[in-house]
């Protein structure tokens, strides 16, 4: 996060109190004098699991090694770590380290639920960053207390879209974007064309805007701090805050250094000291040895394959990525190498589930902003022609082509904050033609049929080719907007395709508004979605059940081949543009559109929208 407070640069070294994790807390042995100074030591001192939570905290599955350092972690691996240290006896409290955190509110939703989850056993939550961004301090308003440095602060300040137009640029580039799309909604394409927004995108972003202001910004301060909402929204508009001055109106506890976080956590639990177990429950780095080439090969080549218990399961299978067909993968490497949901791989997967007897149900984890209209409808496909219940589970977005996936599904669980909806299609081309011309080049053309130039990128379409496209982006609409309301009907809601297609039109919705309006049937968490998927098998909802993860990561070797291989210290087999500075935003758009640059004819939301 970029800091809005000075910054101070110091010469020379800087000495400090370290605070050390016990890497064997749980000792055993010794005589019966020593462990009953042990016993009267743990009453003097708390332990007080530590996680860090950082970035995006993505959903894909991760392989079990990582070859070169720690193995990395997920989401669900994140909230696995808290809701061990819920259930962990020895532990009194949770650290959470907050740096830099930029989830999604459905995200945000389910980490608010594992904390409070976690408080329900009577243990403590402490919060700690050196600077709070918006939604790191959406989250610390469940702690029981909050602490920043004093060079800190928050930066608690409202929401804000930025929408940013290509148009006029393109065309100094001398390129052009060939559109047709269907819904007055579907913004997607908008940028491409115009270089203003036009009145349906600005509805319906002001529409989830206020939505997400009172619900998902005002609501956990006001609960968290104990404060009026009129207050709350006057000191959103004071912001951004120092930490002396976060302090005095409310939003943090204390202003103190980390290695002072100890004592006031201490004082808290009331014990007299706080152990720190940093990095509780993370797995660490396997031990190489590199004096047998065997066991190095196979450590490259993925963990040794476990026998596969008898014991009953959840499928939980994750959809994570821009739309494509063919295989799921990590693509685009040049523009920030976007996680891409493959209809290949979730075919294969839901055929896994399907056929493994141990697995009772199904849950699809959807984190998608669409793609490919023909993936979209494969998955589609085979969902409602799976033998066994499959229940959704949207995350962060679930839109468009992520909720084409959804909507085949017995039963839909989103978020609050989850950008879902999007029921829309549009084709588009970059036709350089004119940038060819420019720099000298010239094509000549020798065609037998009408319609050949469909796919060039040389020539906009032609009235024929034009017609045939709209045609068939009209025919996927009707499909989209007919197979939605058959979904709905399904579930049990009253959706006629007539009712359905006044909630579509590529109009985006937050999941409230979604299960306002009857798109989704529940608000909930992965673990709702769980529990009813147990209910719809006929399981005890509470029952503690295995859950078999789909698909599996691929290993070192495989990402190797894939050119996505990560080498130590930091480098990588790819070049990412999403990392140099000002072309941040650039490849955030472009990395959707390369995801799915063979299909002319795709579903995606208007991804190009951020909220900050």
């Amino acid at each position: 996060m970029k800091r809005w407070l000075l910054t101070l640069a110091l010469a020379g070294g800087f000495a400090g109190t370290t605070i050390l994790a016990d890497d064997n807390p749980f000792k055993k042995g010794g005589t019966a004098k020593a462990e009953a100074k042990e016993d009267k030591k743990d009453v003097d001192t708390a332990r007080v699991a530590h996680i860090k939570l950082s970035g995006d905290l993505g959903e894909s599955p991760l392989p079990a090694e990582n070859l070169f350092g720690p193995p990395e972690e997920n989401f669900k691996m994140k909230l696995d770590r808290i809701r061990k240290a819920a259930k962990d006896e020895k532990i009194s409290g949770l650290f959470l380290q907050l740096d830099d955190l930029t989830v999604g509110y459905g995200k945000l939703n389910e980490l608010r639920r594992a904390i409070a989850d976690f408080k329900a056993t009577g243990k403590k939550v402490f919060a700690y960053s050196e600077e709070y961004g918006q939604k790191a301090y959406l989250l610390a308003t469940d702690c029981d207390l909050i602490a920043s440095p004093e060079g800190g602060g928050v930066i608690l300040v409202g929401l804000r879209a930025e929408v940013t137009f290509y148009k006029n640029t393109l065309e100094l580039l001398k390129l052009k974007a060939d559109v047709l799309k269907v819904g007055d909604y579907k913004a997607a394409v908008e940028p491409f064309l115009a270089d203003k927004m036009s009145d349906a995108n600005r509805e319906q972003i002001t529409s989830m805007m206020d939505d997400n202001f009172q619900s998902e910004l005002v609501a956990p301060v006001v609960k968290g701090r104990k404060l009026s909402a009129e207050k709350v929204k006057e000191i959103i508009d004071n912001g951004p805050y120092t930490a002396a001055k976060a302090k005095s109106v409310g939003l943090i506890d204390q202003i103190i250094y980390e290695d002072e976080f100890p004592d006031a956590m201490a004082k808290v639990l009331g014990t007299k000291t706080a152990k720190i177990e940093r990095n509780y429950g993370k797995p660490k780095a396997q031990k190489l040895d590199f004096s047998n080439p065997f066991a190095l090969l196979e450590m490259m080549g993925g963990s040794k394959t476990e026998k596969e218990s008898k014991d009953p399961k959840i499928a939980v299978i994750y959809a994570v990525g821009a739309i494509q067909s063919g295989k799921s993968g990590n693509s685009n490497p040049l523009f920030g190498g976007s996680d891409a949901v493959g209809s290949e791989t979730i075919v294969a997967a839901i055929r896994q589930a399907e056929k493994d007897d141990t697995v009772k149900a199904i849950v699809l984890r959807v984190d998608s902003p669409g793609g490919s209209a023909l993936a979209s409808d494969v998955m589609w496909r085979e969902i409602i022609r799976c033998k066994k219940p499959v229940v959704a589970s949207m995350g962060d977005v679930a839109a468009s082509g992520g909720y084409y996936i959804s909507m085949g599904c017995k039963k839909i669980y989103a978020e609050p904050g989850t950008v879902t909806g999007s029921i829309g299609v549009f084709g588009m081309k970059l036709v350089i033609g004119e940038l060819e011309a420019w720099g000298g080049m010239k094509t000549e053309v020798i065609t037998r049929g009408k319609n050949t130039g469909v796919l060039s990128s040389t020539f906009p379409w032609s009235d024929s080719e034009r017609k045939a496209l709209t045609e068939t982006v009209e025919a996927v609409y009707e499909q989209f907007t007919r197979k939605a309301s058959e979904g709905r009907t399904k579930a049990g809601v009253d959706m006629p395709v007539e009712k359905l297609k006044k909630l579509a039109g590529g109009r985006v919705w937050t999941g409230r508004q979604a299960k306002e309006n009857g798109l989704v049937d529940e608000l909930g968490t992965l673990d709702d979605a769980i529990a009813g998927a147990k209910t719809l098998a006929g399981i005890d909802p509470k029952k503690d059940m295995e859950l078999l993860t789909l698909p599996k990561a691929q290993s070192f070797i495989e990402k190797l081949m894939d050119g996505d291989a990560k080498l130590p210290f930091g480098a990588s087999l790819k070049v990412d543009l999403s990392q140099v500075p000002g072309l941040e935003k650039a490849a955030k758009i472009a990395a959707p559109l390369l995801a799915t640059q063979k299909d002319v004819i795709k579903v995606m939301m208007p991804f190009h929208v951020e909220f900050k």
